[in-house]
């Protein structure tokens, strides 16, 4: 049941019996009121006590004032959707910002006033692109969010067919400058472009790939954890090859950079780390592939993998283990 479907039934109740009762009982019960005892056979005998009446009274005057309440949030010219502008604005900018442009353009038809309210369309763009060169510009007179939301759309749609095409299509527009750092921050922050896509973009554009790791911040996080912060922004192939090798080298560097306090009383370094990625992507496959019948216990990931990096603590490769275990693959 939809809630235009509810009001109508609820006005429909309303207009029927309390309409009934106002114009009846309520007339009645003033009548009662005022009727002496002695009243005369002409005048209309009481048949209810006064508390009763009284009752009747108040729930007619508290249905007339429902009634008009829903017909004021139903609209001046019984729309069939509630504006959204009697929502509280928290609320209308949350349903919006589930639509695509295409939704949104029909909404805007519907909802008139909000659909040109520009600093709703100003935070549609920044909470769906949170970065975009033009944003720190200064903006011309007459500049339409709205149009700028239409075209971040057209732009995004373009980069998930051909990633090329669709950076210069952004820079045609003036809403990106080719900066490796204005790239990567554009990318980082948006949350529409396709990660297939991406991982092709990023594998072409190196520089802006450098720029997209220094943005992420691995500061006290768990190895497993951060790996799957990193992943979350620069998907991982899915195969073993050039690409893989060079996220995690980065990957590891980066991670190194972020915790010293860590490298210092662990004893790692990036070729540390860089090992003990590869161990946690494996062992990942490990426990979550189907076809592997035979799991890797704690005790092998441990003597494996200090194995091949003989100065980690056996505690701390077993904390990796029983993560992975806990929380599952670091590159899902």
């Amino acid at each position: 049941m939809t809630l235009n479907y509810f009001i109508k039934q609820l006005c429909r109740w309303v207009r029927v019996f309390g309409g009934s009762l106002g114009t009846s009982s309520c007339s009645r019960s003033t009548a009662s009121s005022t009727t002496s005892p002695g009243s005369t056979a002409g005048e209309w005998p009481p048949q209810t006590p006064l508390t009763t009446t009284s009752t009747i009274a108040r729930h007619c005057q508290s249905s007339a004032d429902i009634y008009q309440l829903l017909r004021a949030r139903k609209g001046k010219d019984e729309r069939s959707f509630i504006d959204l502008e009697m929502l509280p604005p928290e609320l209308g900018i949350t349903i919006l910002s589930y639509l695509n442009a295409t939704d949104l353009c029909l909404a805007s038809c519907v909802w008139q006033e909000l659909g040109h309210d520009e600093y709703l369309w100003q935070g549609l763009c920044k909470s769906t692109w949170g970065h975009c060169s033009i944003y720190n510009r200064r903006l011309p007179p007459g500049f339409s969010y709205r149009k700028l939301y239409m075209e971040l759309d057209e732009g995004s749609l373009t980069f998930n067919a051909n990633p090329q095409e669709g950076i210069g299509y952004f820079m045609s527009k003036g809403i990106l400058v080719d900066l490796p750092k204005e790239l990567a921050k554009f990318i980082f922050y948006t949350r529409t472009l396709n990660w297939k896509m991406l991982r092709i973009y990023l594998d072409e554009r190196r520089d802006v790939l450098d720029e997209l790791v220094t943005l992420h911040n691995f500061s006290n996080q768990f190895l497993p954890n951060a790996l799957r912060d990193f992943f979350r922004h620069i998907h991982a192939p899915e195969e073993r090859g050039e690409y893989l090798e060079t996220l995690i080298t980065k990957f590891s560097h980066r991670f190194c950079a972020c915790n010293p306090a860590l490298v210092r009383e662990m004893g790692l370094s990036p070729d540390a780390v860089y090992v003990l990625c590869y161990s946690l992507i494996l062992l990942s496959i490990d426990l979550s592939s189907p076809h592997v019948k035979n799991k890797m216990s704690k005790r092998e990931f441990i003597r494996n993998t200090r194995r091949a990096a003989q100065n980690i603590s056996e505690d701390f490769v077993g904390h990796l283990y029983d993560n992975i275990y806990l929380i599952g693959h670091v590159a899902a």
